[in-house]
């Protein structure tokens, strides 16, 4: 079993929302959308190199995983933007469920992560435009 089928079946089996694997290191996180993904980056863990298997996976998403230097992954569900930005950082991916964009948490709208990277399309600009829109959401909640 590769990096990638292990991840896939640890985020089938268990409730998890993102899981990366390297070799014999497997990291689970269960936050909601790209938080976990955020966190990791921020923490300054190092994910060269890993395959990772999330729960949905947009454009937001897509660029997370190729600034952290992800070298696969696997959406249960994909956005056709995600797709597209992995096929141009050549970032090997597949996916349960393509769908054409990512809905927000209450199901009136696009999510506003992939709103923020809609015009972005370097991934240091987008992730630190996503932190920003984060620590907005949070604020107020």
């Amino acid at each position: 079993m590769n990096d990638l089928e292990k991840a896939k079946a640890v985020l089938e089996t268990e409730q998890l929302t993102c899981v990366l694997c390297k070799g014999d290191i497997l990291i689970k996180r269960s936050e909601k959308g790209i938080s976990p993904m955020l966190d990791l980056i921020s923490e300054g863990t190092d994910l060269k190199g890993f395959s990772a298997a999330d729960k949905i996976i947009g454009k937001a998403a897509a660029m997370l995983f190729s600034y952290s230097g992800v070298t696969e992954v696997y959406g249960q569900v994909m956005s056709r933007s995600a797709a597209e930005f992995l096929d141009k950082k050549g970032i090997a991916y597949s996916y349960g469920t393509m769908t054409g964009t990512i809905i927000n948490r209450k199901g009136d709208g696009i999510c506003p992560m992939e709103q923020t990277v809609t015009d972005i399309n370097d991934t240091e600009k987008a992730y630190r435009a996503l932190l920003a829109k984060r620590e907005q959401l949070r604020k107020k909640i």
